[in-house]
């Protein structure tokens, strides 16, 4: 039988329950603070809800294809954005893109700061006053050639430590969101007797391979993902990969050639075995803003984003078409020596952008 208590006791007992639970809400709360300075304050004004936000975030190369994308989806979203450049050219494009509206500009919330990815120190007074930095890891060929080269993966490499270090060592970074390739998951040894047919973000390419077949942008992304992730790690550093398909959209040969043809090398193995997936640079951008705002509670590791996977004659001569290819080097048997087929999963990344869209929702 239980114990009936007289209320005065049992108000004493709620109220003392009461205080604890604030204390320790407290303790969490100033953490909290510390962490997450990217809440957002909004203020009624008229009609509109304006947004603001206490702490910039930075995007890496963000007058590229990508760049460009996640800026606006940024900007949309009413964040104040810091866009990293490497040279005065850059920069005037920034003004160019604000003037023309290509360029989401909202009450001068941009601003262009060059910086060199070859400099730890540079990178990191580029990004000291930010809260957390988007690497897009966009580059292009040194040399002005339509191509990726072995040397441009060393570069890639090098910028992605140089970029991680970077955050690491300032003050008011607390994330970042880097950009990989799916090419750093699909690459697998067909000749393992542990080969899985379902490619997922556990999925990592299999380095020798790249290199015996010259895959130069599967194997940039793929050790630039890896030593981003070593960085982290050792510097307690909070990042999460995204893993894109080709990425389409308006003018994307002209806007994006070196990457699109750096990642087409090998397009008929990857048509043949169902893994020749795309991604429209609008729902890129967005899967990466997604991904950055559920970093402080459920978004972690690596995600695959995908919106297409091109496995009829028709898309594939399509391709070819918008990105002036010959057919056969999209459609062909190279692969009729394996003859797998492979699941390409994007669940966990689907999940979570269906979960913040019922909370939008919701709220």
């Amino acid at each position: 039988m239980g114990i009936v208590r007289p209320d005065e006791s049992l108000r004493v007992e709620i109220e003392e329950f009461r205080r604890m639970l604030l204390s320790c809400a407290g303790v969490h709360g100033r953490k909290d603070e510390e962490e997450f300075r990217d809440r957002r304050i909004t203020t009624k004004g008229g009609h509109n809800d304006v947004i603001m936000q206490e702490k910039p975030v930075c995007v890496t190369s963000g007058v590229s294809f990508l760049g460009l994308a996640i800026v606006n989806q940024l900007l949309l979203r009413g964040y104040s954005v810091r866009i990293i450049v490497t040279n005065e050219e850059d920069v005037e494009m920034v003004r160019e893109m604000e003037m023309s509206g290509e360029m989401r500009v909202v009450n001068n919330n941009t601003r262009a700061v060059i910086a060199k990815f070859t400099e730890v120190e540079s990178l990191t007074e580029a990004f000291e006053g930010c809260y957390g930095v988007f690497h897009t890891a966009a580059f292009v060929d040194p040399a002005g050639l339509s191509g990726y080269s072995k040397s441009m993966a060393d570069l890639e490499v090098k910028a992605s430590e140089n970029v991680m270090e970077a955050c690491a060592r300032t003050s008011s970074v607390r994330k970042c969101v880097l950009t990989s390739s799916l090419l750093a998951c699909i690459w697998q040894d067909k000749s393992g007797s542990d080969l899985s047919t379902v490619i997922n973000h556990d999925c990592w390419s299999n380095e020798s391979l790249c290199i015996d077949k010259k895959l130069w942008y599967a194997l940039g992304k793929l050790r630039a993902e890896k030593a981003a992730w070593k960085v982290a790690e050792e510097r307690g550093l909070k990042l999460v990969t995204i893993c894109p398909g080709l990425i389409t959209g308006p003018e994307f040969v002209c806007r994006n050639s070196t990457a699109t043809i750096a990642y087409l090398k090998g397009a008929k193995e990857m048509y043949a075995d169902g893994l020749l997936a795309t991604v429209d640079v609008n729902r890129l951008a967005e899967a990466h803003v997604c991904v950055f705002e559920a970093m402080n509670k459920t978004a972690f590791g690596r995600y695959i984003c995908f919106d297409h996977i091109v496995e009829r004659e028709d898309e594939a001569e399509k391709l070819a078409m918008e990105t002036g290819m010959q057919i056969n080097t999209i459609l062909g048997n190279a692969s009729s020596n394996f003859p797998i087929r492979f699941e390409l999963s994007n669940m966990k990344l689907s999940r979570l952008m269906s979960k913040t869209l019922q909370c939008c929702n919701e709220s």
